[in-house]
């Protein structure tokens, strides 16, 4: 996978995953990794697949309707992914927690839907339900943040408690965030996860 590695000034912090929203690329979440640790060591991949010539992580069939088959190839092709670049970079493969936004933050969370050591924590940004009729992994702890839009045209609000229910009942201890804004990322969402990452994180 096409992927920008970033060794960071703290040898013992996190590995930030960036995963971009549809249309983005690998290094479209920089700007707000260095907001929320800019000491961390940053591993930016861009998604493997396209709509309409914009990079995306999985396919879909339609909107909100994923392509359910190529979202589970998809999630074991990037968790197999995040092993061998901590093998090629020597970073701790137990540290790497994930920055998602839309597209990537509907992988992030398929991630944590299949392995429960997929990711030591993530933030994510307008995220929905990657899969239903799938039974989680005890996720044991792994702190999860999730920001949404109250009046999101794309994902409504139900969508996102569906999800957050579903990561608490696997025993992950999340947080939610809530704007009266829409799909767009907001400051007010980063500086939230800023505060969030160091206390739950760092």
């Amino acid at each position: 996978m096409q992927h920008i590695f970033i060794e960071g000034n703290e040898k013992n912090a996190p590995i930030l995953l960036l995963l971009h929203g549809t249309g983005g690329n690998e290094r479209d979440l920089f700007p707000l990794a260095d907001m929320i640790d800019p000491n961390a060591s940053i591993l930016g991949v861009r998604g493997n697949v396209t709509e309409n010539e914009m990079p995306r992580f999985f396919r879909r069939l339609r909107e909100g309707v994923f392509d359910e088959a190529d979202l589970k190839f998809r999630t074991e092709e990037l968790y197999q992914f995040i092993q061998e670049m901590a093998s090629q970079y020597e970073f701790d493969r137990n540290k790497v927690v994930a920055i998602g936004y839309s597209n990537g933050a509907n992988i992030a969370g398929s991630l944590m839907y299949h392995y429960n050591d997929a990711l030591a924590g993530a933030i994510l940004f307008h995220a929905m339900v990657p899969l239903r009729n799938i039974q989680l992994p005890d996720l044991n702890g792994t702190p999860v943040f999730i920001a949404a839009g109250e009046n999101d045209p794309l994902i409504p609000s139900d969508e996102t408690k569906e999800l957050a229910f579903a990561l608490r009942n696997a025993n992950a201890v999340v947080s939610e965030f809530w704007t009266k804004g829409g799909h767009q990322l907001t400051r007010e969402e980063i500086v939230e996860a800023q505060k969030w990452y160091g206390t739950n994180i760092k």
